[in-house]
């Protein structure tokens, strides 16, 4: 495919070209006959002409060189601008020097700048027109260029037979006409030679090509005549055919300057006004190349029958014969007046269409050909501009969204929407602005130009109509993909981008690059051939027509057919056939997530049901028995096959299946069954890298420790191995960037491998090996998994201790532990919400109401609206922990008088919560999150059902203030009063404080006291954003984040607002690391880069749209990939190797290419000897009212502990809640135990924003007054214990007044959307009239309204028949794309959605849009969409944090940021693992101590 380059624009040619000197033109003549390659032909014409080029043009010159010095312009490119440049100022073709500049102000023989842009191939090769010819010139062809003496005339009879017009005849002398400054010399300019006989030289000139050059009339070859080249022809007709035109022209009759109506001639009148011009093949041939360009100003297009017509709504590509009048300009003429014009009439019939200028200039340039000339379009005339203002807007907003993918190719649909609403129209359009349904409107012209422009993409570049927002567009209007382009008559003449060279190359280290370069390499060949395999059934839908059409014969796909005399090695199908459908498909299925493949379990190693028969003669012991246990005798030493083995040594096992690869594992004991005589031995499994979450990009030498053993026969053993423990090395931190040491040098026997870490194949965390030894007495049998497993049961086993009493044969006991928590009497415990009930029954559950009945003829799209499920209602949230405080622990007697500890019983004093009293769920809303009510009801709990340990304090006990006891730790309630029901509803003093202060003494703190001050790590965040990740390390009280990298402007001036003391970078990450690995201390700006060892907490959320959507990798997607910000984040934790390393990104990113994005990143921080994992967390779950599932990577340095993931904290809806990850079929989970319920209810819309002012569309003053009080816990939280009258940010987005009569329109009930809105006529804000939407087709898969009143609003609901282009309606109430494509898309439930005050936000995303992905973006009550600040608030942002920019720059600051509230959970998880690593260290440096002592 040909490279896309920008399109020229047409210039404005004010200066006078310059005359060559004769022997200049002479050596220009020579250096074509020379045998010369292009670049040496342009590097000569360069010399020879320097001195006569503008100085404009030798700038331009210049800047070329330095861009191809540069690589940004390809040599072909950049040999192709100059020719155009020298073509440009001194009218330069093929060597020769033309004629200067004509009157109609046309660059000859094809030198048009325009056309230098649109016609791309032609520009580059210098050789062959365009590929697509128009029906009604079929000789724009290649095939006709090389027969061109050879061709009949059939096209000029088809001309006759249509009795066309010349285009001689086409002009009249405009009311003041100017004559040109630069008047051709060959004119004929002497004005006594006469009319009749210049019309006489200018017939001779153009009739004298009639015969060819080389021959006399009678066929045969004149003596000693000079045979005329081509190149001569050309340029001789080049300049004299516009010559005879203008000349034509000038002898018009005055009195026809002005055509007073449009009425177009009949034949017979054209054939006697004017003759007909008939021109040989060698003359059409040229005219070809050669089309004169003028510019045409107020014009109208009208059908044979006078009726004004537009251009673009199919009718010239149906063969409709439309013409045209007008006034023809010079082309570098930028007055739209008909001054200097030349007026016409009945000009045509026009051929094409095109549209160029999409080059980021300031107006689309729209033009039309015939079969004569080209014509830009300017001014229309008073009757046209009606239809042509329809036809600029549509092409206008093409032009907006081609130039906006170009540098946006990732952007989401309300990217789209804002850079639509934020263009200004040109004032040639009639609008103030456009909107979001100029967009919808026009949606179908705009997906068609967009397609348009792949055309001329590479075979192996993604298409621009597959990102995101256009797959939105596609799907939301209903778009119709795989027409036939290639036979419309419409020429888009798209800008072309210059060949993409691919992505920016990332600094990486070597050992990122080394993974990831090997990987590659293997995967490329693969993938390709399974990409050969499938391609066809991946390819085609078989329903449009792309798919229907046949092969082109012509592309690289089809030569390589056999049917086309290829191998048929590709199997690729033809290029002008990849369905437009399939793709669409594809990407869609590789961004969405299927939670729900089944669980494949990982298959036991062996089956010991199948006994191998011993050999005993290749096995025998070595030495004597070392001790005799039960029916055993263990051995230290074993020979088999001549090998001696001993305890501890690694073999490999022979697995059942026999095409299965050998098992490994360590031998850990060696014993003979005394009664069966078997030789056996207990294997410790080690895991291959295949066999964990890396699969195909582990290392083949790796292996893993697992938690599997299992007793084996020695006659199973096949040999033995080398494993060895790769510890990291002391100087670990140091080494980050190094060259990568091999692991196992010069070991290379097949037999050798080495392990570095433990995987848990549950969790898919790799961990340091434990610290497990064995005693002198169990050195021979001893098996580190054993003694884990043995650990944990030990930890989940529940066990009484400390009996105190006995009563009818139940023990008593004052504590219990389990799961190595231990429960003593007067302890509180969270219990499941069914452990026990409140004596107070609400009286009714929170229910919808019942639906009413409504009128469907003025709601008629009510009727989709059959599902009683709302996204974002927390009516299935479940309930939190109920809370009980320990009364009795006790279990029955066995019959051998010890407990029965499968059977512990606690008793339990109830805690109410506020929403549990007779005030119901609105008190809860009010009161603070952590407060209950005391009770005296008692309940008897299975011991098993709890959940957890938790604190429960008397609020007049605490020293301090509420507020201070809550954030001291999690886990933290409080009390005041007793239930409102219990007859003892006073205050609580002496009494139950004394209860409280017995319960209080023998309980342990729910947490470690940090006796210890942690120092704070010191931070880098890359990729910060406004700084939310950040943010909520900060309230966890674990970091100080230092150094900050962010290159978007507004997001950085955020950070630096909150984070004074950070040096804040606003350059490319990978600039800043390879200023680093140089050793540069500062960077341009003079800021000090962090060096290594200075950061030891790594965190960010690096981008990855640059490889989404790409469902098969290639050689350039892998490119991406490799080239990739996660690429280059990964190099920074190699080079700077922090303590702790956290990676955070949408949760489709452990899904990415089938989760390689995932594996990968594994795969590199093990290699570095990181301890890792991963999973995928719910935002709600941890206290903001959104839901928001976020991907997070952990990794620990050796030596540190790698966290957990933090437990929820609160209840949440559970479809939002589905947080498992299947890679590779298997499914993997987090350690997150609280899966059906948590300590603290879930927080609400109204929790969230209830308590701020009122505020209307579009408000915009950035700081306003609250003008309350906080109303709810969560706001009290958010606004601080500082006084701050001033809230800032409570601004919100201007929608168009469409937009706001819809919101106006829709009701404020929960759940309300588009599906409400009544289908009248409303008079909008601007004084326009919305109209109602008309529903004039059969429905047929929802039938008719109860009033028998139709549903469909295009002919496409009606089987088997397509989109009618004419159904589509506009400006109307209820949006006419909705219905239309609803039934495809589950009705568009949640378009124009207002939010609810019980549930929760959709994903806060960067723009809030009603029809955007998110849409339920109403405010509850309010007739607008959501505020920034209310935004902020839904991700847990503090009122006090700053953000910057203007309203948009905001919004996707809140959008990208890591909800503060999530990452403050994670950071305490951290916290709990320095602590750990801290008092681990005061113990053994105390032991150290005592033992010197």
């Amino acid at each position: 495919m040909p490279a896309r380059t920008a399109p020229a624009r047409v210039p404005a040619m004010a200066t006078q070209a310059v005359s060559l000197p004769e022997h200049v033109r002479r050596r220009l003549k020579d250096l074509e006959r020379n045998s010369l390659t292009e670049k040496e032909c342009v590097k000569e014409k360069l010399n020879l002409l320097h001195d006569f080029l503008q100085t404009e043009i030798k700038n331009q010159l210049c800047d070329l060189e330095i861009k191809l010095h540069k690589e940004e312009l390809s040599e072909e490119g950049y040999l192709a601008k100059v020719k155009s440049l020298l073509n440009k100022d001194l009218s330069l073709e093929s060597g020769t020097h033309t004629l200067n500049r004509e009157a109609n102000g046309c660059l000859q023989n094809g030198s048009q700048p325009s056309r230098q842009g649109r016609r791309v191939a032609m520009a580059e090769s210098n050789t062959s027109p365009k590929p697509g010819s128009k029906p009604r010139t079929p000789r724009r062809s290649k095939s006709d260029s090389e027969t061109k003496y050879e061709a009949s005339s059939s096209s000029m009879v088809t001309r006759r037979a249509t009795r066309q017009t010349t285009i001689t005849s086409h002009f009249t002398k405009g009311p003041a006409k100017r004559k040109p400054e630069e008047e051709s010399e060959r004119a004929v300019s002497d004005e006594s030679v006469g009319d009749d006989e210049r019309d006489q030289v200018g017939l001779a000139l153009i009739l004298t090509c009639k015969q060819k050059p080389s021959e006399d009339p009678d066929g045969e070859a004149r003596p000693g005549a000079r045979a005329e080249t081509d190149e001569e022809v050309k340029a001789v007709f080049s300049e004299l055919i516009p010559i005879y035109l203008l000349y034509r022209a000038a002898k018009r009759r005055p009195e026809e300057t002005e055509p007073e109506r449009v009425t177009p001639q009949t034949s017979d009148d054209r054939d006697e006004d004017e003759r007909v011009l008939e021109l040989s093949p060698e003359a059409a041939y040229i005219l070809y190349e050669a089309l004169p360009q003028h510019k045409l100003t107020c014009f109208s297009v009208y059908c044979k029958r006078g009726h004004l017509c537009p251009i673009d709504t199919g009718l010239i590509e149906k063969n409709v014969e439309l013409y045209f009048s007008g006034s023809a300009k010079a082309i570098y003429e930028d007055d739209p007046s008909q001054e200097g014009g030349v007026n016409g009439k009945n000009l045509g019939p026009i051929n094409e269409w095109w549209i160029t200028g999409f080059d980021g200039g300031e107006k689309a340039l729209i033009g039309f050909s015939t079969s004569f000339a080209e014509y830009i379009l300017m001014e229309p005339s008073p009757e046209y501009a009606p239809i042509f203002g329809l036809m600029q807007e549509k092409i206008y907003i093409s032009k907006i969204v081609v130039e906006f993918l170009q540098g946006n190719p990732d952007a989401t649909y309300e990217d789209l929407i804002n850079k639509i609403e934020t263009t200004v129209p040109p004032s040639a359009i009639n609008l103030n602005r456009f909107t979001e349904d100029s967009l919808l409107r026009h949606a179908q012209f705009v997906v068609g130009q967009v397609e348009s422009y792949d055309d001329a993409k590479d075979s192996d570049e993604q298409p621009i109509f597959l990102s995101p927002c256009m797959r939105d567009l596609i799907k939301l209007a209903g778009v119709t993909l795989g027409q036939r382009r290639a036979e419309r008559r419409q020429t888009i003449r798209h800008p072309t981008k210059e060949k993409d060279k691919g992505p920016t190359k990332a600094t990486t280290t070597k050992l990122v690059y080394q993974i990831f370069d090997t990987f590659f390499a293997e995967q490329i060949e693969k993938d390709d051939r399974e990409d050969k395999e499938n391609a066809f059934k991946r390819r085609r839908c078989g329903v449009c027509e792309v798919c229907q059409q046949p092969e082109c014969g012509k592309c690289k796909a089809c030569k390589d057919m056999v049917k086309f005399g290829g191998t048929g090695r590709s199997k690729q199908a033809c290029l002008k056939r990849r369905c437009p459908n399939m793709a669409m498909k594809e990407a869609d299925d590789d961004e969405e997530v299927d939670d729900n493949i089944p669980e494949v379990p990982s298959p036991k190693k062996m089956h010991q049901g199948k006994k191998k028969k011993q050999n005993k003669d290749r096995i025998s012991w070595t030495g004597k028995s070392v001790k005799s246990d039960k029916k055993r005798l263990y051995y230290r030493a074993v020979c088999i096959d001549e090998e001696d083995l001993v305890v501890g040594d690694c073999v490999s096992v022979i697995p059942d299946d026999s095409s299965k690869p050998l098992y490994l594992a360590r031998v850990t004991a060696l014993w003979e069954d005394t009664l069966t005589n078997h030789m056996m031995f207990h294997a410790h499994w080690f895991c291959a890298g295949t066999d964990t979450i890396l699969g195909a990009t582990s290392d083949p030498l790796e292996l893993f420790l697992v938690n599997e053993c299992e007793d084996m026969q020695l006659s199973y053993i096949h040999s033995k191995v080398k494993v060895v423990h790769k510890a990291p090395s002391e100087n670990w931190a140091m080494e980050g960037g190094m060259d990568p040491e091999a692991v196992l040098p010069g070991e290379d026997d097949g037999k050798t491998y080495f392990y570095q870490l433990w995987y848990d194949q549950e969790y898919a965390r790799f961990e340091s090996p434990p610290k497990i030894r064995p005693t002198v007495d169990n050195e021979f049998k001893f098996c580190m998994s054993c003694a884990r497993l043995g650990e944990l049961r030990q930890k989940e086993m529940p066990k009484v201790l400390e009996q105190v009493d006995e009563v009818d044969g139940r023990l008593f006991y004052s504590s219990v532990t389990k799961n190595g928590i231990l429960y003593r009497l007067g302890d509180c415990v969270y219990l499941p919400p069914e452990a026990f009930s409140f004596n107070i029954k609400l009286s009714s559950p929170v229910k919808r109401p019942r639906k009413e009945p409504v009128d469907e003829d003025l709601y008629p799209e009510h009727y989709r609206k059959y599902s009683d499920y709302i996204k974002g209602s927390n009516l299935d949230a479940p309930e939190p922990y109920r809370i009980g405080r320990i009364r009795e622990i006790f279990c029955n007697k066995k019959c051998n008088g010890k407990a029965n500890e499968t059977d512990i019983k606690i008793r339990v004093n109830k805690f109410y919560r506020p929403e549990n009293t007779h005030k119901s769920t609105p008190a809860s809303y009010h009161a603070d999150i952590n407060l209950l009510y005391w009770s005296d009801e008692e309940a008897v709990v299975d011991f098993k059902s709890v959940q957890g340990r938790c604190t429960v304090e008397y609020g007049e006990d605490l020293l301090g203030c509420l507020q201070d006891y809550s954030d001291g730790g999690p886990d933290r309630f409080y009390f005041l009063e007793v239930n409102a029901t219990q007859e003892s509803s006073r205050r609580l003093g002496r009494g139950k404080g004394k209860t409280k202060s017995q319960a209080s003494e023998p309980s342990e703190p729910s947490e470690p006291q940090p006796v210890l001050k942690l120092p704070k790590l010191r931070t880098l965040d890359v990729f910060s954003g406004c700084g939310g990740l950040s943010e909520g390390f900060h309230q966890a009280g674990i970091s100080e984040t230092l150094w900050a990298i962010e290159m978007w402007e507004p997001a950085a001036q955020a950070f630096r607002l909150n984070n004074p003391g950070s040096t804040v970078f606003t350059e490319d990450c990978n600039v800043l690391l390879k200023l680093v690995m140089a050793g540069e201390v500062t960077n341009s700006l003079g800021q000090r880069l962090p060096q290594k060892g200075d950061v030891e907490m790594l965190c960010g959320g690096p981008p990855c749209q640059g490889f989404s959507g790409m469902n098969r990798f290639n050689s350039r997607t892998y490119s991406k990939f490799k080239n990739s910000l996660v690429v280059s984040f990964l190099s920074y934790c190699d080079y700077y190797r922090p303590r702790f390393f956290l990676l955070e990104n949408v949760r489709n990113f452990v899904s990415f290419k089938r989760s390689m994005v995932l594996k990968l990143t594994l795969r590199c921080l093990v290699r570095m000897g990181y301890q890792c994992t991963f999973g995928v967390l719910q935002a709600g779950q941890y206290g903001v009212a959104q839901t928001r599932r976020r991907a997070i990577i952990l990794a620990a340095a050796p030596g540190e502990k790698l966290p957990l993931f933090p437990e929820p904290l609160h209840v949440f809806a559970p479809r939002a809640c589905q947080l498992s990850v299947v890679v590779d079929d298997r499914k993997f989970v987090t350690n997150i135990t609280r899966l059906s319920s948590g300590p603290f209810r879930t927080i609400t819309v109204r929790d969230t924003m209830s308590d701020l002012p009122e505020i209307s569309n579009g408000a915009s003053l950035p700081e306003i007054s609250y003008n309350g009080e906080p109303q709810s816990w969560f706001q009290r939280q958010l606004r601080g214990s500082h006084y701050q009258p001033i809230l800032r940010d409570h601004i919100c987005k201007d929608m168009s007044p469409l937009v706001a009569a819809r919101m106006r329109h829709i009701p404020l009930a929960p759940g309300s959307d588009w599906r409400d809105l009544p289908n009248i006529e409303v008079r909008l804000t601007d004084g326009t009239l919305a109209k109602k939407l008309r529903y004039t087709y059969h429905d047929k898969k929802n039938g008719r309204s109860s009033s028998g009143a139709l549903r469909g609003v295009c002919s496409c609901v009606e089987a088997g028949k397509a989109c009618d282009p004419t159904a589509r309606q506009f400006n109307t109430l209820i949006p006419w794309c909705l219905p239309h494509t609803g039934n495809r898309h589950n009705h568009w439930a949640g378009l124009y959605g207002r939010l609810e005050w019980d549930g929760f936000f959709s994903t806060t995303v960067t723009n809030p849009e009603p029809m955007g992905k998110q849409g339920r973006v109403l405010h509850p009550e309010q007739h607008r969409v959501v505020s920034v600040r209310e935004c902020a608030r839904s991700q847990g942002f503090p009122d006090a944090y700053r953000l910057f920019g203007n309203i948009l720059d905001r919004h996707r600051q809140v959008g990208n940021a890591v909800p503060p509230p999530l990452a403050k959970a994670i950071g305490l998880e951290l916290k709990l693992c320095m602590l750990a690593k801290a008092q681990e260290s005061v113990s053994a440096k105390t032991e150290e101590t005592a033992i010197k002592d």
